[in-house]
């Protein structure tokens, strides 16, 4: 059965950001890689056109569109992390900006921007009792990259 699948514009560079992406997250590879059949607005007849891959079981597309197009805030990848030590890895390998880095959000060398998130962070955030909820979302909103223990004592 088909679903729906999230398409990157890149720039010239998707099989390289699907390379890379696929070889920080768990259960991702690159799945297909498809040739321009003719010249296209920003590539020759046999450069790399689109590229499937997966990361942590979801299907994606990246697409050499060219310049035209740049990602932005408005969407962003959302990768649970169990440890700090995992959350720390993947910041370190995708932020390339780290002025950009906020409550988690880092963005890549792509211009995609990713929120490394302790699948913890969103329970405590919804937690019934609003007032550590509230503890917990100040603490967060006054990190760079989120400090597992720091949210933990927040919520206490």
């Amino acid at each position: 059965m088909e679903t729906v699948t999230p398409c990157l514009w890149f720039d010239g560079a998707a099989q390289e950001a699907a390379e890379f992406y696929a070889s920080l997250l768990p259960d991702s590879r690159v799945d297909a890689i498809h040739h321009a059949p003719d010249d296209f607005p920003s590539g020759k007849a046999g450069s790399v056109l689109t590229v499937e891959f997966t990361l942590m079981g979801r299907r994606f597309v990246g697409l050499n569109g060219g310049p035209h197009f740049r990602f932005n805030e408005a969407v962003s990848l959302m990768v649970p992390a169990e440890t700090q030590g995992e959350i720390e890895r993947l910041s370190d390998a995708l932020s390339a900006h780290p002025e950009a880095e906020q409550c988690g959000w880092v963005k890549d060398r792509y211009g995609l921007s990713w929120q490394i998130i302790p699948s913890r962070l969103l329970h405590l955030i919804a937690d019934p009792d609003r007032e550590r909820a509230g503890r917990v979302f100040r603490a967060m909103m006054e990190m760079k990259r989120i400090n597992i223990a720091a949210i933990e004592n927040a919520a206490a």
